[in-house]
């Protein structure tokens, strides 16, 4: 009955279930068969007979049509609908061809139960991926029999203007083409969108030849077992890049879990062109920074505690230099930045996703750009840290920089008391021994005389007793060495004369 539908009919049928009515007509009729093979109710059985004698009911003196066969499966190509395309593999059975579920083998119709529709295994959205068709939507890998090591083949075909993207894509490294066929595996778990995640034991092999599969990361810590980045696996290069069939095999270890495979057309993209996506779609405006500057100080009556500031760095966590482009995700609770430039190419080798601030989940559709702190790294070039306030306003913090640039070393003079009681105090204007000026004159502090006087004795503080013990240990030694072995040649003193820093 199906076989003999129009593609209205077909439509109808489709759009009953909930599924998708577009694509051609041989694309419909896979989509119909699959749901009479696989899912036949009582009531999409009793839609298709509605359908059927709709159709035929002014005909019933012509004889019933017969169904044909479906056209050959080598033939058909893999669809631009997601929900349409299944690879279908001749199977042997009763002088009709079963589709396939990626290993799934069917060898007869009356068996299948009738079931209701599944929810599908859904995967994560990569940001360093944009998938432009769907060329086997998630599939579970079904063990063939008991034994630990289990294979599971596909064929497909891509079609013409698939293969023109493929050829005409820029490449991003010698041999690796923008455009390309990815395989990538889950759990197969529809509570939520999984993450890539590759069963034991895992070999894909494309035609004739083996796909190379990530590596595992070696550990450092002890104890720890090293793990495996599991990423889309480009399968573009061994492919045949024409209207012949592609047949993928993937072997894997069946100990329990269950996985599932899809296979996409992709178009990958560098850590530059999220960066420019991300300065177009992704500035926060200054004004809003601020509001939520002023959120975060308000004053909470519930706290005993009022927070008058809050200190944020100029410096990214990541690399230790300057931020140039100062990026946070939306769901973290801290005004600290990271920089973005650094952030993205980070996730571009090895993707983690995390805020290197708070060590928390900062997905790249999380990420913003604060336009208030890139505000202030083109105001502020001279300090590497500020401080907004409960107003919203902010100000730079220099004080202890500048403090340990230019320090003040207090001189301290002690001098002899004349006949009033009162202490002497050395010219400063040259002449006898100045405090402050050269060494010139008579007034050092090896005791000159200025004006009949002697000159101030200038005492480093910062020495202590240990200090003065070992050097006058130091200068005893020295003059018994000077006995033996002759006068020595006299050390320059570090400092000028008449004048010794206190620090």
């Amino acid at each position: 009955m199906v076989m003999s539908f129009r593609v209205s009919d077909l439509q109808m049928l489709l759009g009953f279930v909930g599924r998708s009515k577009s694509g051609l007509k041989h694309e419909l009729v896979t989509r119909a068969l699959q749901l009479v093979q696989f899912d036949c109710s009582p009531e999409l059985f009793k839609k298709i007979k509605e359908l059927y004698e709709t159709r035929y009911a002014k005909k019933s003196s012509e004889p019933v049509p017969q169904p044909h066969r479906p056209l050959d499966p080598l033939t058909m190509h893999s669809t631009y609908d997601r929900a349409s395309s299944v690879p279908r593999t001749p199977l042997t059975g009763p002088n009709i061809d079963y589709p396939v579920l990626y290993g799934k083998y069917l060898n007869g119709l009356g068996r299948l139960p009738a079931k209701t529709l599944k929810p599908e295994v859904r995967l994560v959205k990569l940001p360093f991926f944009n998938m432009l068709d769907e060329l086997l939507k998630p599939t579970e890998l079904v063990p063939q029999n008991n034994e630990k090591l289990q294979e599971s083949p596909c064929i497909f075909a891509l079609t013409p203007r698939q293969v023109e993207l493929i050829r005409n894509s820029r490449e991003l490294q010698p041999g690796v083409k923008a455009v390309q066929v990815v395989l990538r595996i889950c759990y197969s778990d529809t509570s939520s969108p999984q993450e890539d995640q590759y069963p034991p034991n895992i070999a894909v092999k494309v035609n004739h030849s083996y796909c190379s599969v990530p590596g595992y990361y070696p550990s450092n810590k002890p104890g720890v077992e090293p793990k495996r980045p599991c990423r889309p696996i480009n399968l573009t290069h061994l492919m045949y890049l024409s209207s012949a069939t592609n047949r993928i095999t993937v072997t894997w270890g069946n100990y329990g879990k269950s996985y599932s495979v899809a296979l996409y057309l992709v178009r990958q993209l560098t850590s530059s062109e999220l960066l420019q996506r991300l300065k177009t779609i992704g500035v926060k405006h200054p004004e809003l920074c601020k509001a939520l500057v002023k959120e975060k100080l308000r004053l909470d009556p519930d706290s005993e505690i009022a927070t008058t500031g809050v200190r944020v760095s100029l410096i990214c966590p990541l690399v230790k230099m300057r931020l140039s482009v100062p990026c946070r995700a939306e769901t973290c609770a801290h005004l600290q930045c990271f920089d973005a430039v650094f952030y993205l190419q980070m996730n571009e080798k090895k993707p983690t996703w995390m805020c290197p601030v708070c060590d928390k989940p900062a997905p790249y559709d999380q990420l913003i750009i604060d336009g208030l702190l890139s505000k202030i790294l083109s105001e502020c070039e001279d300090a590497d840290e500020i401080e907004y306030l409960v107003d919203g306003s902010w100000c730079p913090i220099r004080a202890e920089k500048e403090r340990s640039c230019s320090p003040q070393c207090p001189i301290l003079v002690l001098g002899t008391s004349d006949a009033n009681g009162l202490p002497t105090t050395p010219n400063v204007n040259g002449g006898g021994g100045s405090a402050l000026g050269g060494a010139g004159g008579g007034g050092s502090a090896a005791g000159g005389v200025e004006n009949g006087k002697p000159g101030a004795d200038v005492v480093d503080l910062t020495l202590d007793s240990s200090s003065s013990s070992e050097e006058d240990e130091d200068e005893d030694e020295e003059d018994e060495d000077e006995d033996e072995d002759g006068p020595r040649p006299k050390r320059r003193c570090p400092f000028q004369k008449g004048l010794v820093s206190a620090c």
